[in-house]
């Protein structure tokens, strides 16, 4: 492939939050977007700015970049910036932007609020309310001595005016300067359909599935996405991570000229190890302990693994609100020798490198990051066959598909992969050409595709004015 080449244009990623260890391969991918868009050339090798806007406090978010930093996620600390940081004058109280975008108004006396960002910002406290990122409750401005300086109508005013803020710095001295917007967050994703920026594009990313069980493309739409999908054609561009999920939205709710598939991209392992190089009977999983991962379904079909295999184990890497349900499950079935659950890991690969096998269980995922890092590192995967990821990325070759859910076939698939020495081998050189199919290059090449097409054309909300 010829290497990809993004626009001349001003880049942002936008993210409800990224900190270090929390919310699992949403976070991994949303860095690693940006680091391969800055190996792409995008800001001269620096990548897009990363914004955030979790009202966290000014040392939190300095820990934060210190830590991407540390880890090499990020390109350098300073491309990523965060709303409350920026929303506190030298002097004390909100800041010039801030203070220009609100209007007259006072707090809602029935509200409870909580003061951020050096008491600049008072945010409304809306309890137990799945919606509270749409409401207008007024977000209060505060001037340095404490008093109002003002409102802004809701959390989607108070974002959409620091995004006007940040453009603005980027286009200072050429006014006409492009700009593309890349929201990873649906929550963000709803407030921003309304962004009154006519020059900037906006493209919306997307990291998980659409559905609700059983996860077929005519299931019930999960309750948080059917009020985002009415204002999807409104987005320059939706980025899906897979074609069948593409292929699903469009046939269901139109709009195909929206749609576009824009994987998250794996880089290729700097080295595979053969199957005589693994260790014999080692099985990985990698994902957070989450009720969705199913692992109990892992947990089950190895106690009928180790019938057949007596040396086989199973290191499960990752932690979540399953943990202790998991291990009271291999207590019960007296797997403690065989299946342990073993934390968080700063080295998957390594995991990776040393089994025979990767397993996953999850009733559906958006793209299967962990399914794309055992495919390049040669690592058969054995999987129910759940959309959307664990399905098109196994279609490809590089290891064994079983009916969703049938824990029995999981069991048949698995010992098959660690005692069928040649399948073994067969499927680990699969899984290095499957894994080229969501490569970065490949992955920048579709992102920079997208950007081109959409600074090609007018805005999609500027032609619905």
């Amino acid at each position: 492939m010829t290497e990809p080449t993004f626009p001349d244009a001003d880049y942002v990623v936008l993210s409800s939050r990224l900190i270090p260890d929390l919310d699992g391969g949403y976070t991994l991918a949303t860095l690693a977007r940006a680091r391969q868009m800055a190996a792409a050339g995008v800001q001269d090798g620096r990548g897009p700015l990363l914004l955030t806007v979790d009202p966290g406090t000014a040392a939190d978010h300095a820990r934060h970049r210190a830590a991407f930093d540390g880890r090499d996620l990020i390109t350098e600390p300073s491309v990523m910036r965060n709303l409350f940081d920026e929303a506190v004058a030298p002097e004390g109280g909100a800041a010039a932007w801030l203070i220009g975008a609100a209007h007259p108004g006072d707090p809602d006396p029935s509200l409870e609020y909580r003061s951020v960002a050096d008491a600049a910002v008072d945010l409304p406290v809306i309890v137990g309310d799945p919606d509270w990122h749409i409401s207008t409750a007024p977000v209060v401005v505060r001037r340095a001595d404490g008093s109002v300086a003002g409102v802004l109508d809701g959390f989607g005013s108070l974002y959409r005016a620091w995004l006007d803020h940040v453009v603005t710095g980027l286009r200072a001295g050429d006014p006409d300067r492009q700009v593309v917007v890349v929201c990873e967050s649906r929550q963000l994703g709803e407030l921003l359909a309304g962004w009154d920026d006519p020059d900037a594009r906006l493209m919306h990313a997307i990291h998980t599935i659409h559905l609700e069980a059983p996860y077929t493309p005519d299931a019930a739409v999960n309750a948080l996405w059917s009020r985002w999908f009415s204002l999807a054609e409104r987005f320059d561009a939706v980025l899906w991570p897979t074609e069948a999920q593409r292929a699903d939205v469009a046939d269901r709710f139109g709009g195909a000229g929206v749609h576009i598939v824009a994987p998250h991209g794996v880089p290729a392992a700097a080295s595979v190890s053969p199957s005589s190089g693994r260790v014999l009977g080692r099985v990985v999983m990698l994902n957070r302990l989450a009720p969705g991962k199913r692992i109990d379904h892992a947990v089950r079909a190895f106690a009928a693994v180790v019938e057949a295999v007596p040396d086989a184990t199973l290191d499960v890497y990752g932690d979540g609100p399953e943990r202790a349900r998991l291990q009271a499950l291999i207590d019960e079935l007296g797997l403690g020798a065989h299946v342990v659950l073993r934390g968080q890991t700063d080295e998957p690969g390594r995991a990776l490198r040393e089994a025979m096998a990767f397993v996953s269980t999850s009733a559906y995922e958006g793209q299967g990051l962990s399914i794309v890092e055992a495919l390049a590192d040669g690592c058969p995967v054995v999987s129910y066959a759940a959309p959307y990821g664990p399905r098109e990325l196994l279609s490809r070759g590089g290891g064994l598909l079983v009916a969703d859910g049938d824990e029995g076939a999981l069991t048949q698939a698995i010992v098959r992969v660690l005692t069928d020495i040649e399948l073994h081998e067969r499927l680990g050189l699969e899984a290095v050409q499957a894994a080229r199919a969501v490569d970065p290059e490949r992955a920048m090449a579709a992102l920079a595709g997208a950007a081109r097409d959409v600074l090609s054309r007018p805005s999609r909300r500027s032609s619905r004015e």
